[in-house]
C-alpha cells in the first residue's frame, strides 16, 4: 500500500469514489470502514470514533456509489449488492490487493458480510456494529416494534390503527417510516438524545440527504439466496457489537447473525441504541482494538 494519509478521489468500477486514508504510519492490516444507510456517509464516523481507531490502526474510509462524496451512477438502477462488491474489489486493487479487516456499521455490517462471503481469501477479520438484514421481515418487525416503543400516545394510536388494517408487513413498515419525523427517528436510533442532536447536526453539516434510492433498488433486486442462508459459509473471526436499546436492527438481528456464523462473538453495549460508537465510544474503541489485535 503506497499511500500516505489523506483524501483521494479515484475511479472504482467506473464510478468516482471518495476515499480517505488515516493512521497509515501504524502499518497495520488496513481496517476498511463500511458505512450504513443504505445511502449514508462517513462524515460522523471520521470525526468521532474514527480518530480513536486510527491512533493504532491504518483506517480506510470509502463512501459507496451514490453516497456522500462519491459519484452517483448515471442510471438509478445501478445499485445492487453485486455492483457494491465489484466496487470493493476495485478498492482492494487500488490499495494493493492485500488482506484487509472490515468494520461495517448498520447496513455496512450487512455489506461487510456480503463482501466476506464473496472474497473469503482477502478478508481477514470482520467487525459488525448493529448490523442489518434489510431483506429480512424480522428486521422490519424490529423497527415496527421500535417505533411503537418510542412514539407518544397519540401517534401510538395511529400506528395501532395501521396494524389493525391487516396490511402486509411491507405496507406497515413503509407507513410507519412515512409518519416518522426527525424526533421519532432520533428516539429510534439513540438512547441519549443529546448525542442524537449532535449526530444530526453533523449529518446536516455534511449535507446528507438520503433519498432512499439505494434502499429501494436493493429491495427491488434481492439476491437469489438471502444472506441469512449463506452466513454459515463465512468462516472469518467476527465481532458483533449491539446496543441493548437498539430499536433499529437490534439484538434479534445480531443474534440471528451470531447463531449462523461459525466463528463469532457477540458483545452487548448496555448504554447504547443503534450507534454504540457514539454513545459508548471508549468501550467501542477498546472492544474493536482488542479484537483486531488479539
Amino acid at each position: 500500500m503506497n499511500f500516505s494519509n489523506g483524501v483521494y478521489h479515484t475511479q472504482l468500477n467506473g464510478i468516482n469514489h471518495w476515499v480517505r486514508v488515516a493512521g497509515r504510519q501504524n502499518n497495520s492490516i488496513p481496517l476498511v470502514i463500511i458505512h450504513g444507510g443504505p445511502g449514508g456517509n462517513h462524515y460522523v464516523f471520521e470525526r468521532t470514533i474514527g480518530p480513536l481507531l486510527s491512533t493504532s490502526r491504518t483506517v480506510i474510509y470509502y463512501e459507496q456509489r451514490g453516497c456522500g462524496r462519491s459519484e452517483m451512477p448515471s442510471d438509478d438502477t445501478e445499485y445492487s449488492v453485486p455492483l457494491l462488491i465489484e466496487d470493493f474489489k476495485s478498492l482492494l486493487h487500488w490499495l494493493g490487493g492485500k488482506k484487509v479487516d472490515l468494520l461495517g456499521y448498520s447496513f455496512g455490517g450487512e455489506l461487510a458480510l456480503e463482501i466476506a462471503h464473496a472474497l473469503p481469501n482477502i478478508i481477514n477479520r470482520i467487525v459488525l456494529s448493529g448490523p442489518s438484514l434489510i431483506h429480512s421481515e424480522v428486521n422490519k418487525l424490529v423497527q415496527i416494534t421500535g417505533f411503537c416503543s418510542v412514539v407518544d400516545s397519540k401517534m401510538y394510536g395511529q400506528l395501532q390503527e395501521i396494524l389493525n388494517e391487516g396490511k402486509s408487513i411491507d405496507d406497515v413498515y413503509n407507513a410507519y417510516w412515512d409518519r416518522a419525523d426527525r424526533k421519532v427517528v432520533d428516539l429510534l436510533m439513540f438512547e441519549n438524545q443529546e448525542i442524537a442532536r449532535r449526530n444530526r447536526d453533523m449529518w446536516e453539516e455534511s449535507s446528507l440527504v438520503n433519498t432512499g434510492l439505494m434502499f429501494k433498488a436493493l429491495q427491488k433486486f434481492p439476491l437469489s439466496i438471502p444472506l441469512i442462508d449463506r452466513l454459515r459459509d463465512i468462516s472469518q473471526q467476527t465481532l458483533i457489537m449491539t446496543g441493548v436499546f437498539d430499536r433499529n436492527t437490534g439484538i434479534p438481528i445480531s443474534k440471528l447473525i451470531h447463531k449462523e456464523l461459525s466463528n463469532s462473538e457477540l458483545v452487548l453495549f448496555h448504554h447504547s441504541a443503534h450507534f454504540p460508537d457514539l454513545e459508548e465510544p471508549e468501550k467501542f474503541k477498546e472492544t474493536v482494538l482488542a479484537f483486531l489485535e488479539n
